[in-house]
Parts: C-alpha cells; sequence; structure tokens
C-alpha cells in the first residue's frame, strides 16, 4: 500500500507543493509513497497561519484545549493499526516495536498532554505577585526519522497544552506518519492554524524553520551536529530552542547486581528500534572480573534475537533507516576491530540480501576513551567495559560528551540510586524501573537542553510573566 502525498497543511487546509520525495521502505528498499519537498514560501505561510490562529487558541481555556487533545487522540486510536503499518513501512521498525513504542506510548504522551492542561495552574502567586504562564508563541517543530510519531507526539502535546501553535516539519525520510497526524488534527476539529504541516528537507524548511523571525520557540530533535545549527539561527535572532540530541548512556551492573537479568535487560535497551534509540544504553559497565562472563550473556542474547521482515511479529531487530547509515554503522565497527577489540556478531540465520540490515554486535576490550566508546553510533552495537568500583565506573559513565539516559543495577537500591545520583545524565533506571511519560525527558551537556514529558515539557512551551500587586 503505498502513501502518495504532495501538499502541506496550511491554516487547515491542504496545499498541492510542486516537487515530492519519494519514501523508501528500508526493508525492501522500494517506494512506498511520497512526501511534499516544501519550500521558504510554504514556511512563510505557514508561520503566517500560525500566527493568525495563535490569538484565540492561545486564550482558549486550558481544560478546553484538554478537550480538544482528548479528541484528538481518539481520532489517532482508530486509526492505530495505519500508523502501525506507516511506521513499519517508513521507519523500517519491527512490528512489535511499532505498535507498543511508535504508536501506543505517542498516544499515551497525548493523553498526558491534557491532563497537565487540566491540573496545571497557569496563574500562581508568589507572596505579592501573580505568575501567569503564558503561551511562548508560534513554535517550530523538527523531528526526527527514528522516531517519527513518537517525537511528534511528545512535542505537540505539550505545545496544544500550553497554548501555542505550531509548524511542524517531520525528517524528509519518514514523513507519512506526519500525514496521518495531521489529517488527523482536521478530524478531530482542531482550528485552522493551530497545526501546520511543512514537509521538506533541513536545507529548504528546517534552516527557515530555525530562522524564522515569527517563530517564538524551536523545538529539535536530531543528531547533535544538526542541533548546533538550529541553536545557531535560532540565537541569532534572540529566540527560544529546545534540543534532544545524541545519547552514549550507560547501564552500571554492580558487583551485587543479578548479572544475567542485568545483561539481558541492557542488551534489550541497547537494540530497542534495531539499536536507532537516541537514549538507547549502548555502554554496560561491569566489574573487571566479569567482563568475560557478561560478553558471553549479551553474546547469547544477541544470538537470540530475530533479525529480518519487520511485519514478522517475532522480529525484534528490523533494517537500518538507509544504506548510509547502515555503512557509517559497520566503518565504527570495523574501527573498533582496527583497534584491537573484540568483535562479537552471532548471526544464527543469514540477514535478509535485500534491506539494509545489520546483526546484533558485541564489542569488548577498548579502552573507555576510545571514539568507538564516547561516540554515538545509532545502530545495534553494545560497548562493553570493566570497572574497579563504584567511582571508576561513575567516571567511566560521565566520560562522553553526552548525558541522556542510563541505568544502574544493585541489590541494593540505595547504592544504585546514589551512583544514579552522581551521572552526569538526564534520566536514570535503576533495576527493572518501568519508562514513565510523566517523567521529564532530555539530557545534560551535547545531549541538549530543555525537557520534554511532564510538566516540566509543557512548561517549555510558556513564557513567564511576573506581575506585581
Amino acid at each position: 500500500m503505498r502513501t502518495d502525498r504532495d501538499d502541506a497543511l496550511i491554516g487547515g487546509r491542504w496545499k498541492p507543493v510542486a516537487a515530492t520525495l519519494d519514501v523508501e521502505n528500508p526493508a525492501t528498499t522500494e517506494y512506498v509513497g511520497t512526501g511534499a519537498l516544501c519550500g521558504p514560501g510554504d514556511v512563510d505561510e505557514a508561520v503566517a497561519a500560525a500566527t493568525a490562529a495563535l490569538p484565540a487558541w492561545s486564550s482558549t481555556p486550558p481544560p478546553v484545549r484538554a478537550d480538544h487533545i482528548d479528541r484528538l487522540v481518539e481520532v489517532l486510536r482508530s486509526h492505530r493499526d495505519e500508523l502501525v503499518d506507516l511506521t513499519v513501512a517508513e521507519v523500517g521498525a519491527p512490528i512489535a516495536v511499532a505498535r507498543e513504542w511508535h504508536v501506543d506510548a505517542s498516544l499515551d504522551i497525548l493523553s498526558a498532554a491534557a491532563g497537565y492542561a487540566r491540573t496545571f495552574d497557569f496563574v500562581q502567586t508568589r507572596d505579592n505577585v501573580r505568575l501567569l504562564h503564558r503561551a511562548a508563541g508560534v513554535v517550530g517543530l523538527i523531528t526526527p526519522w527514528n522516531y517519527p510519531f513518537y517525537q511528534l507526539a511528545a512535542k505537540a502535546g505539550a505545545a496544544l497544552a500550553a497554548g501555542t501553535t505550531m509548524v511542524h516539519k517531520p525528517s524528509e525520510l519518514t514523513p507519512l506518519s506526519a500525514y496521518l497526524f495531521a489529517e488527523a488534527t482536521l478530524e478531530a476539529g482542531l482550528p485552522p492554524g493551530v497545526v501546520n504541516l511543512v514537509p521538506g528537507t533541513g536545507v529548504d524548511v528546517g534552516a527557515g524553520l530555525a530562522a524564522h523571525p515569527g517563530v517564538a520557540l524551536v523545538s529539535f530533535t536530531g543528531s547533535t551536529r544538526v542541533g548546533r545549527a538550529v541553536a545557531t539561527a535560532a540565537v541569532d535572532r534572540v529566540a527560544r530552542v529546545t534540543l534532544e540530541l545524541g545519547g552514549k548512556s550507560a547501564s552500571i551492573v554492580c558487583d551485587d547486581a543479578d548479572l544475567t537479568t542485568a545483561v539481558r535487560w541492557s542488551v534489550d535497551a541497547c537494540m530497542l528500534n534495531t539499536g536507532q534509540t537516541c537514549s538507547a544504553w549502548t555502554r554496560l559497565l561491569v566489574p573487571e572480573d566479569l567482563v568475560e562472563q557478561a560478553v558471553q550473556i549479551a553474546t547469547a542474547r544477541a544470538a537470540e534475537m530475530v533479525v529480518g521482515d519487520p511485519t514478522d511479529a517475532a522480529t525484534e531487530l528490523g533494517p537500518l533507516i538507509s544504506a548510509t547509515q547502515r555503512e557509517q554503522v559497520r566503518t565504527r565497527i570495523a574501527a573498533a576491530a582496527a583497534s584491537g577489540a573484540r568483535i562479537d556478531s552471532p548471526e544464527p540465520r543469514p540477514l535478509p540480501s535485500t534491506g539494509y540490515f545489520q546483526g546484533p554486535v558485541i564489542v569488548s576490550g577498548l579502552e573507555p576513551d576510545h571514539p568507538v566508546s564516547r561516540e554515538e553510533i545509532f545502530g545495534p552495537v553494545l560497548v562493553v567495559h570493566g570497572y574497579r568500583d563504584d567511582e571508576h565506573a561513575i567516571e567511566i559513565a560521565n566520560a562522553t560528551p553526552y548525558g541522556l539516559a542510563g541505568a544502574v543495577w544493585s541489590a541494593d537500591t540505595d547504592r544504585a540510586t546514589a551512583i544514579a545520583a552522581r551521572l552526569d545524565t538526564g534520566q536514570v533506571f535503576v533495576n527493572e524501573a518501568e519508562f514513565s511519560v510523566h517523567a521529564p525527558f532530555g539530557g545534560w551537556k551535547q545531549s541538549g537542553f530543555g525537557r520534554e514529558f511532564g510538566v516540566e515539557g509543557l512548561v517549555e512551551f510558556t513564557e513567564l510573566t511576573a506581575i506585581h500587586l
């Protein structure tokens, strides 16, 4: 089934665009649809439409905005199967991952945003001061290809709850789920101009959106390299920006932890979405005398993973997003091998001959300061390191330019929590803690700044006025 689109949503109406770009299924290398290639003029029109819609939407009572979000969730839920199929087709995500993480989690995120619109106190009092949290204005949302619908939900839910209007630019590699979201906003009855969609390239649309004088805030998720450019464009005009960028997160296994459980969970967390997850636990830190055992456990878990057709419910790893991404991953693996690292790449069955598949890889024997140990790879590659004691583990965990996520495993929860509190990262999981859409998510250092999810994510889309009485 193809999804061919050649239009942009501007002011509640679909506007045809002359140029389009084919959308490739990375599992089959076949084209599964097209998306519009908008230009600077389309960005100008979309920002103008969002600006026109801003006064009415920002003054809509927050509980009413919440009702709109709830209705949007209902519409999206009715298209759940289609969203899953689109995600499998354009991302190559295994269908089980697409269903749980790309779609169902996104609906939960939107529902949570509606809840915050109802419960957050937009008007607060402190002594003789009244604090007003007001909509930040027109916001630009720039979302990535690895979790296209999920990242849109994370940004759009909070933006709608806060009363901002938006212009969305999805990745040109994965625009199809963004079209479905935009159609759903019309079906749900959101006022025209509140949500605008301008697909296209980073050069033609993303850069213009970041630099546009009518955009008060830019929320970007993607690579650190592109994030720098987005931040520069925004700062040049003294506009706000939130960035969710790369990661090289560590999972620390203490000497009193259940090694098998911790290692297997860490492998699963690393390989989620075929390793194309910014918050993936891509480094496994274990006591020095347990490295060999940990590598064996990790390799055994990797060998169990089914790599192949993402439409098969048994598949755990699908393809990487493109031939270029696969080559970049393999170049990093080769660099580790050239440095004398041990490479365990269990492939119990041949990889598909068509598509951009890469089996899971366990790397050990590298120094913590090696580029493969410190830099994001964005593929199914787990690097294992040994450490001497807790202090050494914390030192290794913090010795990267990133700080997005992490994990600590210990039979002593107090010990694990004390270690977690010293990790320079935005989010840490202790033992088998579950992910929560209510926890703020974001990074330290080159992983960016600002937060998504939780009430903190809503606040990012507000400006503060203090009235002295």
